[in-house]
C-alpha cells in the first residue's frame, strides 16, 4: 500500500537537491527550436541541453532503465527511455526540451537565459515549457520504486522540435513504434493549469499553423510625396487581406474551414471551470491600465481561448524602426501569421482555405503570397475519462493539494497529442502542466512555480501507481 507521506518526501527532496540545480543549468542554454534557429546544429545548443538531460537521467536512473538519444538524419534528436514494469501494460510519458526565442520585455534582473529564483518561482526560458518534464517524469516513477510499488512498463519520450510544430516527430514515432508498443495510458507534462491550488487535467488543445504573408507592390521604395496616391501602400493592402480572414472589430475568424462544432460535454466543463476561476481568468492577463478583455464573462473567455479559432500577427518585416523611418513608400510588407484552430478542426483544410482566401484576386495586382511553415498541428479532444482515472486524479489532488481535481481546455497546442490520439484511440490521457497564471510561456518573465511543480509530480506518481493497481 502506498505511503503518501514517503512518496511526497522523496519527490520534494529530489526536487530540492537534484532537479532545481539541473533546471538552473538548463535555463542558461539558449536551445531554441529549429524554427527559430536555422543553424541549430552548428550552434550546438540543442545537443548541449540534450546532454544535460541525458547526464541527469543517467545519474538518477530508475532500476531496469534503458536510455538512448535517437538521431534520425536531418532531424533534431529525441531522448528515449524505457523502464521495465511489474505489470503487462505500457505507459507513455511525453515532454520536450526545445525553447521559444528570447522575446523582449523581461523585468530588470531577469532574462531568457538568466535563471533567477524569486518568491518560489524559477524565472527563465524553458524551465516550465518544458524543461522540467524529464525530471518530473523520471522522479515520479522512482518514487514508486522507492516503496516497491507496482507500475507499468514506462516509456519516456523527450523531443526537441515541439516548438517547431513537432517537425519530424512522426518519423521518430514510426521508427520507434515497435519499442513504444501499445500504451493504454499517456501522460503529457507540457500543458497548463487554471490555478496553483489543485490538479488540472487538460481536456482539449487547439490546433495551430503559422506562415508568412508577403505583400509586394513596388520594385523599390519611392518618395512618399511622389508615390503615395498613385501606388497603393503595401501596409494598406495587408490590412485589406487580413480583413478577409478576420473581423478586426471582434476577432472572429471568417473562414468556415477554421471552425468546428463544440461538444456538449465541453460546454458543460467550460461552465464548471468558469465557476471555479471566475474573475481570475481576467487577472491572468497583464492588460495595461484601462484595457478590457475581448469577452465579457469568464465563461466566454474560456470558450474563446479554447474552442474558437484566432489569428495573431507575431512578426513583421519591411518596416524600419522609428528612428530610421524616412518619408518613403515602402516596396513590401511581410508578416508572420499564427492561427489557432479548434480541437476538432481539420488543420490541413484550414491552411488550404486561408491560403486561397489571402492569395485570390490581389488588390491592385500586388504580388501576394502566403507560405505556411511546415505541417500544421492538429488539435486534440480528450476521450471520456475512465472511472479509475477520474477517481485517481481526484484522490491525488485531494492528497497533495487538499482540493478536488479540475478540468480545463487549453488554447495552446501540443501536436504530439493529436498524433497519439489517432494512433492509440483506446488510451487514457493525463495531460497536465505548470503553465498557470502569469507564468507567461513564450513571453517575457516566464517562470516555473516550484511548489506547484513538486505537488504535480506527486500527483503523477500517485496516478501511475493507481494505473498499475487497476490494470493488474
Amino acid at each position: 500500500m502506498m505511503n503518501k507521506n514517503k512518496l511526497e518526501h522523496f519527490i520534494r527532496e529530489t526536487w530540492d537537491e537534484a532537479i532545481i540545480p539541473a533546471l538552473i543549468d538548463y535555463v542558461k542554454i539558449p536551445c531554441k527550436s529549429q524554427l527559430f534557429d536555422k543553424d541549430w546544429k552548428a550552434h550546438g545548443f540543442i545537443d548541449e541541453a540534450m546532454n544535460l538531460l541525458q547526464h541527469w537521467a543517467k545519474k538518477h536512473a530508475a532500476q531496469n532503465m534503458h536510455m538512448e538519444v535517437i538521431r534520425l538524419k536531418g532531424l533534431s534528436p529525441l531522448l528515449f527511455i524505457e523502464i521495465a514494469g511489474s505489470i503487462d501494460e505500457t505507459v507513455l510519458l511525453y515532454g520536450h526540451m526545445d525553447k521559444q526565442p528570447e522575446m523582449t520585455g523581461w523585468h530588470e534582473g531577469l532574462g531568457p537565459w538568466t535563471p533567477v529564483i524569486k518568491e518560489g518561482k524559477l524565472y527563465g526560458r524553458g524551465g516550465a515549457d518544458d524543461g522540467y518534464a524529464l525530471f518530473a517524469s523520471l522522479t515520479a516513477i522512482r518514487a514508486l520504486k522507492e516503496q516497491n510499488l507496482p507500475h507499468a512498463r514506462c516509456v519516456i519520450i523527450i523531443e526537441s522540435a515541439e516548438e517547431s510544430h513537432s517537425d519530424g516527430l512522426v518519423d521518430y514515432i514510426e521508427h520507434l513504434k515497435a519499442r513504444i508498443g501499445n500504451p493504454n495510458f499517456i501522460v503529457c507534462l507540457d500543458s497548463g493549469c487554471g490555478n496553483y491550488e489543485q490538479l488540472w487535467s487538460t481536456t482539449s488543445l487547439r490546433g495551430v499553423f503559422t506562415g508568412v504573408l508577403s505583400v509586394d507592390i513596388l520594385k523599390e521604395g519611392v518618395h512618399s510625396g511622389a508615390g503615395s496616391g498613385a501606388a497603393a501602400s503595401s501596409f494598406r493592402i495587408l490590412r485589406q487581406l487580413l480583413s478577409r480572414v478576420e473581423n478586426e472589430m471582434t476577432g472572429e475568424i471568417l473562414i468556415e474551414e477554421c471552425s468546428a462544432k463544440i461538444p456538449e460535454q465541453r460546454l458543460k466543463q467550460i461552465s464548471e471551470t468558469a465557476n471555479i476561476l471566475g474573475d481570475e481568468l481576467i487577472k491572468m492577463l497583464p492588460l495595461v491600465e484601462g484595457a478590457i478583455p475581448m469577452a465579457s464573462s469568464p465563461e466566454k473567455i474560456l470558450l474563446q481561448k479554447t474552442w474558437m479559432p484566432t489569428l495573431s500577427v507575431t512578426g513583421i518585416e519591411g518596416i524600419p524602426p522609428l528612428n530610421n523611418s524616412g518619408n518613403v513608400l515602402r516596396p513590401f510588407t511581410r508578416v508572420k501569421l499564427s492561427f489557432r484552430l479548434p480541437p476538432l478542426c481539420n488543420a490541413k483544410k484550414a491552411v488550404a482555405a486561408v491560403k486561397q482566401c489571402l492569395e485570390a484576386d490581389p488588390p491592385y495586382g500586388a504580388k501576394i503570397n502566403f507560405t505556411p511553415d511546415g505541417e500544421p498541428g492538429e488539435g486534440w479532444n480528450a476521450p471520456l475519462l475512465a472511472p479509475w482515472l477520474e477517481q485517481a486524479s481526484d484522490e491525488a489532488s485531494q492528497a497533495f493539494f487538499g482540493k478536488p481535481a479540475a478540468y480545463i481546455g487549453e488554447g495552446g497546442s501540443i501536436p504530439f497529442m493529436g498524433m497519439l490520439g489517432e494512433k492509440f484511440p483506446q488510451a487514457q490521457f493525463l495531460i497536465a502542466g505548470v503553465l498557470g497564471p502569469q507564468s507567461n510561456a513564450h513571453g517575457p518573465n516566464e517562470f516555473l512555480h516550484i511548489e506547484f511543480a513538486k505537488k504535480l509530480t506527486c500527483c503523477v506518481s500517485y496516478v501511475l501507481g493507481e494505473h498499475a493497481v487497476n490494470h493488474r
